[in-house]
């Protein structure tokens, strides 16, 4: 089985053949030599010239002006179209698959036969331009503007500051945007549903939530005014403190009138109305696009061409053709045909047309649940279920459900219910129609049914269920939303009337075959049986011998799909268990404690609570600093106006770029042969190493890296050339025509193959302090584990992105670039271009995210480009696709750790012996200052005497790992807790009561011998349990699990301590420029990049303090290397203490030269003051300069100073698990941070909260998977899952200490960037704890391994019980794994 993205939603009739890649589908008999192609096409122009009209002139309108296509191209998305022909920039570009949401847009149709107007929120992404014939198009910029007006969908997400690096908030303004046309006044429900397929990286969701529940029934905050009737801020009430105002003001949002909304086009509703039949034929060189109007045409067509694709949503056919680069010479789109749209209702069922869209499916099945009896819906609300988590909004609008069937996807979600439905299909062709039933004979292989080439799928009947009969589905994926399944699952059973006795049974499970199967054995031998434990016994032991993988079978995860099956059946037991007890049968008792087994999952809706300290009473209006200003560019951002790197309109006779990359881990290259390549449509150039006109050595701290591979390649994914070509689909097709031959060497892929092989970077770094022999003599107990941390993706929502302009003259080069490393970025270039810097000038306006990804890899895309820039004396343009990013750049390091700790009965920590592995991948990049990191975190906030920890940078065949959020000190930490919770379980205490008793006091000084000063780690630590109420959740937690049986709870504390400074001394110092203009108005430049952390909105309000002027009088336009030289990266969480520092002190040089004008007109204005000096000739630009002062810290005297200053924070966390399927859910989480004063509170809440939901993903979702060959198999949202909406804690709380000011860096204010995320470890180990609590129940107690990310796989098989005895997993050695853990 292969574990597939979005492989379930669309509609193609024929076979499939395997495939290599985990989300892709290789259909047969499409991989065509290029005379069979033009056979083929020659056909379709016979076919043509039949009796038939065909039309090649396409009508839709976009933001109500009508736009007339002759002939489009098959080929093109509504993406492209948008942003390449129409200049609209505002949707995104986010995967190209479907799977984020940045791209959604609106369409509306009117419906012939009702005049009935729909909305629906699509991705523009996966939408053909063809398939919009006779539709309405609505784009974020079709609803308001900050020029215009702002529609209240903008205005509200910018204002309640829902945007950070905003490259995601047009999608969400769009999913919002199309809900309120469907339903002007919608529950909190409709909204968390609408964002089902949007993701959002930066912001934790929590404030897009808030400001969209301002729509809804339920409200917005009350601002305090239900207090007596519940009202959240009384949970802000501790020790009688003064509430926080609210971060927004809702009464100041404009009021949503539906009345006021785009109008549909009256004349695309006459032609709505007055539609004549007419067949739309559109063709390029490659395919021909075929949309008949009529079913009798239809059939015809495809008895024609049986091997045509048929499309409806292209949610399947969309992905395949652009990652795989699959032709399909002839495609057949009925959405004119009304025969297969219809539904009907017939006596024995409901009869939905095979073109019925999944939304259309959903919502008469809900119709039909609330007027039928509920006997005749089990079935109906079996599919509802699965279609509460298939996919996103935007797919369920377009999936077909007939593509859901003829997909023959081994891992649908629907299909298992068609098939213990017993549904009828009737399957059509131009001589007749016949009946099939869904059953074990539909599915005869691997995405292959029983239709004949010629059939096409016409209806499928959905029968009512019968009274004595009771069916459930189940689907068990990675994430709840918007997630492809691990395992899925539909059973019935009916029972003889009045009795417990068996008389039919249909179990069908998909994830465990080539195809959906039905455990026809097992059912079989249950007929007859009465419902009860020894039935459950039997059924269990024989699924157990009838569903079997062997170890090797692609998704891996083999012994947990094999639990899930016997899981699934003893939830189905329980539930059909229960509704026997209902009925008054005698049946066995069940159990109180088995009762939530019985529960399906149902959300609540978030709330949430965010507390801070407000600025002193005598405070300036006009002085900004404290107060929660919006983001700078929000507004900008919520309308689709904000610029980033590949929005920037199309230079003169520029060119595209596409990567030419090493499918080998390691390898020698014998041959490139671009003879296809050269051949392919739009060819101009392509460059390899032999271009670079400078040096093709580059490199981070040490230069061990090329620009292109010389040779030899070292990783899959290592760039050998690149290709140029007048588009971006010409440029990728022709890259992919390049055919490399290699000669194979041995590669090392693992951290234990490089441990083996002793494959490590050099240096080895050790931090040691005290005696650890010792501490161990001095230890009452000595304890020894280890543990793996998976690495993570960035997942940055704008992928790597450049546009390299060569000026003409001196050879000067300007570089548009997506980057945190302006200044680095530069010289790269300059050496790969053989320049100086000086005439290379390098611009960022803002970044779509970044978090340490786009510090030093951005540098592999921009040098590359430049060179090709250089070579063709054209501006070159490229920005990465999704899975190239993800394959090519790299992420967060793997770590494993092993440790020994000895500890004092008591639970004190004397001793600690740590050694950390990271897996570096091909060059060094940053990986040494990140072990550093780690190490300088090993104890994390712990005092320990005796310590010593050591650093091995292993060198493998993967990807170069690189710097992101935390830089090496999560992993570091989580490792520290580990071993911490391990000592609680040996000695049966509480883990609080541990952590608390080693926590750090004032003056305590650290392994690396630096003495701890304001300490704030207490005040966290009482006040997060003051605030969540441990002890009384301790108590609430114990209860529950005494209660409960299969669903446990847990809970944790956790601290941490995180260093603020950038650990190499020379990168602490920053520079500013800043300008005041003769109008008053102020130009301000630093060193620092915007990419949604709010630093530009952050140095804008020092500037406006220390000048004394209003924030809105100041401006910033970009980051340049032409105005502020030789910066350091945005990094580290530094950046507002260096760039603030170096912004205060160039106005501070302004405001000096201007006092003696203010002393001389006191009443002036601030423009007259500035004129007067300007006629007095004064200048009115300043640089500034900052330098951290008594920093540097030395490894080999372990002496120094190794960081300014520490973020102290700590969170509480509570969650839920069900023990059964292994997922959890994050009940509640509350959080104290010190992040000093804060310079804005809105900015450093969202901060908090997004780098903890950064964190959720890291220690408990995201999962990176390689092959045993190196291949990354996780490369876009389908397959690797960050947190969605419906991950946050259902009850979060932020509080920002009060009174806790920090001299150490700009107005008393502190770093946040990086120390939240590692806060979110409190869910990974209330995970961990509501594991031990299940453990406890099969008699298995003390300390446990439990590697992170804790997945529903690694839950679920820790959670030691009857059903996971039955599936012992194979031996390690006796077979070759789909994925291996590096």
């Amino acid at each position: 089985m292969k574990q597939l993205s979005h492989c379930w939603v669309f509609w193609a009739w024929g076979g499939g053949e395997n495939i290599t890649h985990p989300f892709a589908i290789l259909p047969t008999g499409i991989r065509l030599e290029k005379k069979e192609k033009s056979l083929r096409m020659r056909d379709v122009d016979r076919n043509m010239e039949d009796k038939q009209t065909w039309d090649d002139e396409l009508i839709f309108f976009v933001n109500g002006k009508k736009v007339v296509e002759t002939n489009p191209d098959p080929d093109m998305t509504l993406l492209t179209y948008l942003r390449r022909k129409l200049g609209l920039q505002g949707t995104k570009l986010g995967c190209a698959e479907g799977g984020c949401g940045a791209c959604t847009v609106v369409l509306s149709k009117c419906q012939p036969d009702t005049q009935q107007l729909l909305h629906h929120a699509v991705n523009a992404c996966l939408a053909p331009i063809c398939s919009l014939h006779l539709t309405a198009v609505t784009t974020v910029e079709g609803i308001g503007s900050v020029a215009r007006q702002l529609h209240p969908v903008q205005e509200r997400i910018a204002k309640a500051h829902g945007s950070q690096c905003g490259f995601c908030t047009p999608g969400l303004v769009m999913s919002m945007y199309a809900l309120l046309r469907s339903k002007a006044t919608p529950t909190m429900a409709d909204v968390e549903e609408a964002f089902q397929g949007n993701l959002c990286r930066c912001t934790g969701y929590r404030p897009i939530l808030e400001a969209y529940k301002t729509f809804t029934v339920e409200g917005g905050c009350c601002g305090r005014r239900g207090q007596n009737d519940g009202c959240c801020m009384s949970e802000q009430e501790v020790d009688h403190e003064k509430p926080s105002a609210l971060l927004f003001n809702a009464a100041g949002f404009a009021p949503l009138d539906p009345t006021q909304e785009v109008i549909f086009p009256p004349e695309l509703m006459a032609l709505s109305k007055n539609q004549k039949t007419c067949s739309l034929r559109f063709q390029n060189k490659r395919t021909v696009w075929l949309q008949p109007d009529t079913l009798d045409t239809f059939l015809h067509l495809k008895w024609k061409h049986p091997e045509a694709r048929v499309v409806v949503g292209n949610t399947e056919v969309g992905i395949e053709v652009k990652f795989k680069n699959i032709l399909y010479p002839v495609i057949l789109a009925p959405a004119f045909i009304p025969e297969l749209h219809s539904v009907e209702h017939s006596s024995d069922g409901i009869v939905f047309g095979a073109a019925c869209t999944l939304s259309r499916m959903e919502s008469v099945l809900k119709q039909a649940v609330a007027t039928l009896p509920p006997h005749q819906t089990e079935v109906f609300l079996a599919l509802l279920e699965q279609l509460r988590w298939f996919a996103g909004q935007q797919i369920r609008n377009v999936a077909a459900i007939g593509g859901n069937i003829m997909t023959a996807s081994p891992i649908s979600d629907l299909n298992p219910v068609f098939m213990v439905a017993g549904c009828k299909l009737t399957l059509i062709d131009k001589d007749g129609s016949r009946v099939v039933r869904m059953d074990d004979s539909f599915f005869v292989g691997y995405r292959r049914t029983l239709l004949r080439p010629q059939e096409v799928l016409l209806s499928i009947e959905v029968p009512y269920s019968t009274k004595h009969q009771f069916v459930s589905a189940f689907k068990q994926s990675p994430r709840r939303e918007d997630d492809i399944s691990i395992v899925t699952a539909a059973m019935s059973v009916t029972f003889t009337a009045g009795t417990s006795v068996v008389e039919d049974l249909k179990l069908s499970y998909g994830g465990m075959a080539a195809t959906t199967l039905l455990a026809t054995k097992t059912a079989g031998q249950l007929l007859g049986r009465c419902w009860g434990e020894e039935l459950l016994e039997h059924a269990t032991s024989l699924l157990a011998e009838e569903l079997t993988l062997h170890p090797s079978v692609p998704g891996g995860m083999v012994t947990y799909r094999q639990t899930l099956t016997l899981s699934l059946f003893y939830k189905f037991y329980l539930i059909v268990l229960r509704k026997l007890r209902g009925q008054g049968l005698n049946v066995e008792t069940l159990r109180p404690d088995f009762l939530s087994a019985t529960e399906f999952y149902h959300a609540e809706t978030p709330s949430s609570v965010q507390i801070y300290q407000e600025v002193p009473k005598g405070q300036r209006q006009d002085d900004v600093v404290g107060r929660s200003v919006v983001h700078l560019s929000a507004l900008k951002q919520a309308t689709g106006e904000a610029v980033y790197c590949d929005d920037m309109p199309l230079f003169e006779k520029e060119l595209y770029l596409a990567l030419v990359t090493s499918s080998k881990a390691h390898a020698r290259i014998l041959s490139i042969d671009l003879s296809a390549a050269e051949q392919s449509p739009g060819f101009v150039g392509c460059v390899f190493a032999g271009d670079i006109p400078g040096s093709n050595t580059c490199g981070t701290v040490v230069q061990d890296e090329t620009v292109f591979a010389d040779r030899q390649v070292t990783c899959v994914g290592h760039i050998i050339g690149a290709v140029v070509a007048d588009t971006q689909l010409h440029a990728q097709r022709a890259a992919k025509a390049v055919k490399i031959h290699y000669e194979e060497l041995q590669p090392i892929i693992t951290m234990q193959e490089a441990i083996a092989a002793q494959s490590f970077y050099q240096p080895i770094r050790t931090i040691q302090k005290g005696d650890l022999q010792a501490g161990f003599q001095q230890a009452d107990q000595v304890l020894e584990g280890e543990m793996h941390i998976g690495g993570q993706e960035h997942f940055y929502l704008e992928t790597h992105a450049t546009v390299a302009v060569p000026r003409g003259e001196d050879e000067e080069m300007e570089i548009f670039v997506s980057t945190q490393a302006p200044s680095h970025t530069q010289f790269l270039v300059a050496k790969a271009l053989g320049i100086p810097a000086n005439r290379v000038a390098v611009r960022v306006k803002r970044m779509g995210g970044g978090f340490g990804g786009k510090e030093s890899r951005s540098t592999i895309l921009s040098t590359v480009v430049a060179v090709a820039a250089h070579k063709m004396q054209r501006p070159v343009r490229c920005m990465l696709d999704r899975d190239e990013d993800m394959l090519i750049t790299g992420g967060r390091h793997p770590f494993y750790g092993k440790y020994k700790v000895g500890f004092l009965n008591s639970g004190k920590i004397v001793a600690l012996d740590v050694s950390y592995y990271s897996n570096a991948g091909n060059t060094l990049d940053l990986s040494l200052s990140i072990m550093e990191r780690a190490l300088f975190h090993m104890e994390n906030s712990y005092s320990i005497p005796n310590v010593r920890g050591r650093g091995f940078l292993c060198r493998t065949n993967l990807p170069s790992n690189t710097a992101f959020r935390g830089f090496g000190g999560p992993q570091g930490m989580l490792v520290t807790e580990s071993w911490i919770t391990d000592v609680a379980q040996r000695l049966g205490v509480p883990t609080d009561k541990v952590r608390r008793l080693n926590l750090y006091r004032e003056g305590d000084s650290t392994p690396y011998n630096q003495v701890l000063e304001q300490i704030t780690l207490d005040r966290c630590w009482d006040e997060c349990l003051s605030r969540s109420g441990f002890q009384e959740r301790r108590a609430a937690v114990e209860l529950y699990n005494k209660q409960n049986r299969w669903t446990k709870r847990g809970l944790a504390i956790v601290p941490t301590k995180f260093g603020i400074s950038f650990t190499a001394q020379f990168l602490n110092q920053a520079g500013a420029l800043v300008h005041i203009y003769t109008d008053g108005s102020v130009l301000l430049t630093h060193g620092g990049t915007e990419m949604g952390q709010g630093l530009h909105t952050k140095m804008v309000q020092v500037a406006s303090r220390v000048l004394g002027v209003p924030h809105s009088k100041i401006h910033i336009s970009e980051t340049s290397t032409s105005t502020v030289p030789n910066t350091s990266p945005t990094a580290a969480s530094a950046s507002s203490d260096l760039n603030g520092a170096a912004v205060k002190n160039a106005c501070q040089i302004l405001k000096e030269r201007l006092d003696p004008y203010k002393s001389q007109n006191p009443k002036g204005s601030w423009e007259d003051w500035v004129k007067a000096a300007y006629f007095d000739r004064v200048s009115l630009s300043a640089n500034g300069f900052y330098k951290t002062p008594d920093i540097g810290y030395n490894f080999e005297t372990n002496s120094g100073r190794a960081f300014n200053y520490f973020s102290y924070g700590v969170a509480c966390s509570e969650v839920e698990v069900d023990c059964l399927t292994g997922a959890h859910k994050n009940l509640s989480s509350t959080i104290v941070m010190d992040v000093g004063v804060s310079l804005n509170p809105a900015i450093d809440i969202g901060q908090v909260e997004g780098a903890f939901m950064q964190g959720v993903g890291l220690f408990t979702l995201e999962e990176l998977h390689y092959s045993p060959d190196g291949v990354l198999l996780t490369r876009g949202p389908g397959s690797y899952k960050i947190p969605a909406f419906g991950d946050i804690p259902t009850h979060l709380s932020v509080s920002l200490l009060r009174d806790a000011p920090n001299d150490k860096a700009i107005f008393a204010s502190k770093a946040v960037g990086e120390p939240p995320l590692f806060l979110a470890a409190s869910v990974f180990f209330a995970i961990k704890d509501a594991i031990s609590a299940a453990r406890a129940e099969s008699g298995i107690s003390g300390p446990f391994r439990l590697d992170s990310p804790a997945s529903v796989e690694r839950i679920r098989n820790a959670c030691s019980d009857r059903f996971t005895q039955l599936t012992p997993s194979a031996k390690p050695g006796t077979f070759r794994p789909w994925s291996v853990q590096v």
